[in-house]
């Protein structure tokens, strides 16, 4: 007996192939979207194209919201069921960093390239691509551009939307620019945290062990490192970045700390931030300065099995196509659809080539495998290969 994937499965290298032929569209919609600046909190601009997109190829209920999502709704030819796919719209740079994109050989070079202007710019040219590749879908297709994402946007615009849509939402993709063999179907527990040193005005510095922030800031890091970490459940402390001093000769006296808290357990997670206050306060109290810990955003464990048909099917997918899954949580838009009880996965399209501060590169090949998974992937959740029995 057949798979029921087979026809699709078999369909992959020909798709692939023809998704060569609209290289100059992905391009450029990245090309458009990538260099306007779009740090969170201030993602109006790159809403804008993006639903003037959605306009031009006339879709349904081309639209924003009160947070700033960025709505089009591509109608299926039944609209029995309906496919969520999304693509966050902040980047981790500011607006005053350089955002021009430069287009070479093989690469695409600049700020936020991977991360997510490439998959923002997926959703803003799937219209035309389905088109091209004479696809049409039976359920109805939301594409959305999600504000409000990274860092203290918490997923803000993603909640916002599944907590007041009307639309009952069956499946959920969510689409990252890298990398090519991603497959998140679950999140791990998350506390994404800011630590803020300063010494007040008038410190008294000749009183017995008063020391500059970046003195007390590592004493600080080395008191979480001696904080007892489970093996079961998995639970790590990540810190991300330090910030602190303005130069020679100058004792610093602002400290700022970066860092995660991941767990496979909620309990763990609000443990461990419970423990890293009290050192904060035991600090603040020691050195008479301000140790001030601040959440900036919270996600929960949770996630679809390994086995279930959407699991299944993308890994299938990916096989098929040499592509070796790479099974990892995510902390992206798929903490969102797992709380609201929405079978969903994330998947990246390309692969990273360099990554710095100031700009991002990913290669232009792998796109077009990318592209076909994900199309693949949507052609077996239309037609139902993807639901749970």
């Amino acid at each position: 007996m057949k798979d029921k994937m087979f026809e699709i499965l078999k369909s992959i290298p020909d798709m692939e192939k023809k998704l060569r032929e609209i290289r100059d569209v992905l391009l450029t919609n990245l090309v458009m979207l990538g260099e306007i600046p779009s740090p969170t909190f201030q993602e109006q601009s790159r809403m804008n194209f993006l639903v003037h997109r959605f306009n031009q190829y006339n879709l349904l209920n081309c639209s924003t919201d009160e947070i700033g999502n960025g709505l089009g709704i591509l109608p299926g030819k039944s609209g029995d069921r309906n496919i969520l796919l999304v693509a966050h719209m902040d980047s981790e740079y500011d607006d005053k960093a350089d955002h021009t994109i430069s287009i070479q050989p093989n690469s695409v070079t600049g700020p936020g390239v991977a991360d997510n202007a490439l998959g923002l710019a997926v959703i803003a040219s799937l219209p035309y691509i389905l088109e091209k590749l004479n696809i049409e879908l039976n359920s109805n297709l939301i594409l959305m551009g999600s504000a409000r994402s990274l860092g203290a946007g918490n997923l803000e615009g993603i909640r916002f939307f599944l907590d007041n849509t009307d639309i009952n939402i069956s499946t959920g993709l969510s689409v990252e620019g890298v990398r090519l063999g991603r497959l998140s179907n679950s999140a791990i527990g998350m506390a994404r945290c800011e630590v803020h040193y300063w010494v007040p005005e008038g410190y008294d510095w000749t009183q017995f062990g008063a020391v500059g922030s970046i003195v007390t800031l590592n004493e600080f890091i080395n008191r979480i490192l001696e904080i007892p970490i489970p093996t079961r459940p998995a639970t790590s402390i990540v810190f991300s970045s330090i910030e602190s001093g303005r130069g020679y000769s100058k004792v610093s006296t602002e400290a700022e700390l970066k860092f995660e808290i991941q767990s496979e357990s909620e309990e763990m997670v609000e443990q461990l931030l419970q423990q890293i206050n009290s050192i904060a306060i035991e600090i603040a109290t020691k050195t008479a300065a301000r140790v001030v810990v601040k959440e900036l955003s919270r996600r929960k464990p949770g996630g679809i099995d390994f086995s279930h048909p959407l699991v299944t099917n993308a890994r299938k997918i990916m096989e098929a196509m040499d592509i070796k899954p790479r099974i990892t949580p995510s902390m992206s838009e798929l903490s969102a659809f797992i709380d609201a009880g929405i079978p969903a996965l994330t998947i990246g399209i390309s692969s990273l080539e360099t990554a710095s501060k100031t700009a991002e590169s990913v290669k232009i090949d792998p796109m077009y495998k990318g592209l076909a998974q994900l199309i693949s992937l949507l052609v077996a959740i239309d037609k139902g290969y993807c639901d749970e029995n």
